[in-house]
């Protein structure tokens, strides 16, 4: 009896298993956000814990590893409001099986006809609005942490009015006869009867994510968001980041240079200081030796996060001036100054844009 009762115990357990396979992953619970979460909170809970879980943080981690791999498949499906809608209707099991429409084939070819050259035709081209861009001025923070900037946009949309319009003009061949087997083919343009619409400006708020890493010049597009048509489909808008000038730091690629000024006496005996960082973090700067004007020192990892792997960053480069008292030294002074520095009186000339050709 109890052979039979361990038995079916491990038959519900499988028969469990194997429902939790077909029905695919949860895609909800590896990012940890609930099923009506918005976009901005899926991105941020995919840029934690891809942080956390990216294996060049956990080498040799075969757990870490497959969560990864969960966690970027569980992003690609929630971020697209299109495959999201199809996995929450139908699972992953959706997804594999595409649930999409359409003629592949006729995609594929352009909708050509292959036999009789007739058939239905290649469609009409369809008309579309222009494409709006518009720059984004973007700090260097916002570049380095990422932050999401809301942007109103008043966009034309067509409402129905009184009467009719002339719309999907075109033009045809028209046969006509003059006569017995006489015939005359002339083109004219043939336009339908439609309802009549008038643009009114609807405000509509846009969510801009400034990724980190993001670059000048990178664009954030919003497909349909552009110029409207009336007889066809809106163009895009296009967000183009430009990024603002900073006062402490320029960016070159994922690099951060920067320049330190400091006292001669610290660039005789060295010094200890704290950098503030883009995000508020310190960086730490000690010299135990002598820093002559336009020494340069470079700190690993504390460039700009990499814009296709944040996980990785670039280097800031510290570039030293030196900043010497001002006034006159006393005999003394100068005497003291030449026994300390041991060093002889030394004046050379060079081409200093070109000294490597003549070293």
């Amino acid at each position: 009896m109890a052979s039979v009762a361990a038995w079916n115990f491990l038959a519900f357990n499988l028969i469990l298993i194997t429902l939790q396979v077909l029905a695919g992953r949860d895609f909800y619970k590896i990012l940890g956000v609930s099923k009506n979460a918005k976009l901005n909170q899926i991105k941020k809970a995919y840029r934690t814990l891809a942080k956390e879980l990216h294996p060049d943080k956990n080498p040799g981690d075969e757990e870490a590893n497959k969560r990864f791999q969960d966690l970027g498949a569980a992003y690609e499906v929630l971020s697209d409001s299109e495959k999201r809608k199809i996995y929450d209707k139908h699972g992953e099991e959706g997804l594999s099986k595409g649930d999409v429409g359409g003629d592949p084939f006729s995609s594929f070819f352009g909708d050509f006809s292959f036999f009789g050259g007739g058939g239905g035709g290649r469609d009409r081209e369809i008309p579309r609005g222009g494409d709006i861009v518009m720059d984004l001025d973007v700090t260097l923070e916002e570049l380095y942490s990422g932050n999401f900037v809301e942007v109103v946009r008043y966009k034309p949309v067509a409402k129905p009015a009184k009467g009719t319009r002339k719309c999907n003009c075109r033009t045809e061949m028209v046969t006509q006869q003059l006569g017995p087997g006489r015939f005359q083919m002339t083109q004219q343009q043939v336009c339908d009867d439609c309802p009549n619409v008038k643009m009114v400006p609807e405000e509509k708020l846009l969510e801009i994510e400034i990724e980190p890493g993001m670059r000048d010049g990178q664009e954030y597009p919003f497909v349909a968001e552009g110029e409207p048509h009336i007889d066809g489909e809106p163009g895009d808008l296009r967000f183009k980041i430009r990024q603002q000038k900073h006062r402490r730091f320029e960016r070159k690629g994922d690099d951060l240079y920067t320049n330190v000024t400091i006292s001669l006496k610290d660039a005789l005996i060295g010094f200890e200081m704290d950098i503030k960082h883009l995000d508020g973090h310190l960086v730490h700067v000690v010299r135990d030796k002598i820093t002559w004007p336009g020494a340069r020192m470079r700190k690993a990892g504390e460039g700009m996060p990499n814009y296709e792997n944040n996980n990785v960053k670039g280097q800031l480069f510290i570039t030293f001036d030196i900043e010497f008292p001002k006034g006159t030294l006393t005999e003394e002074d100068k005497e003291a100054l030449i026994k300390i520095l041991k060093q002889d009186s030394k004046q050379v000339v060079y081409n200093g844009l070109q000294a490597s050709m003549f070293a």
